[in-house]
């Protein structure tokens, strides 16, 4: 029996989902701490695979796009942006690494550029007034008085 006298995670199917929203077998997690407690505890394996490992349990864990969604964007475009991940981190956005996937799903970089990160619709929103497009098409977000051009995202690559 684990430390704590309980096991903290189940053997269900544990799953991120591209909304956000953490489930097991199917069913959302409504508990916000459980939530922000598996965020917190999310690892990912050499092998690019997902696990929670909290204590001495680990549980497999299935991330449908990103291990981390961008919940929400503080800031402006004078002063720069800082992003609330669903972990409950705080970091500054780096417009470089602004890319558009495919139905039009922004991504972005985070944890020191180590994983992808999709923004869910409050936060791609609060960015929107920042795009910018020209004569030919092209989309950019503008911050701080500098253009970047959102780069569409590689085909096939979803995730880190």
């Amino acid at each position: 029996m684990a430390k704590a006298g309980f096991y903290p995670i189940e053997s269900g199917r544990i799953s991120f989902g591209r909304d956000g929203n953490w489930y097991t077998d199917g069913e959302r997690i409504d508990n916000a701490r459980i939530a922000l407690l598996f965020s917190r505890h999310l690892r990912q394996a050499p092998d690019g695979s997902y696990f929670l490992e909290l204590g001495e349990e680990r549980a497999t864990v299935t991330v449908e796009d990103t291990p981390y969604v961008v919940r929400t964007v503080e800031g402006d475009a004078q002063t720069g942006f800082v992003l609330v991940l669903n972990d409950g981190e705080r970091e500054p956005l780096d417009p470089s690494t602004l890319e558009v996937g495919s139905e039009n799903v922004l991504y972005c970089k985070v944890k020191n550029g180590r994983y992808k990160a999709r923004f869910l619709r409050p936060a791609y929103y609060h960015l929107s007034a920042c795009f910018e497009e020209d004569a030919q098409g092209n989309v950019y977000f503008v911050t701080k008085e500098r253009r970047y051009l959102l780069e569409a995202a590689p085909t096939g690559e979803t995730t880190s």
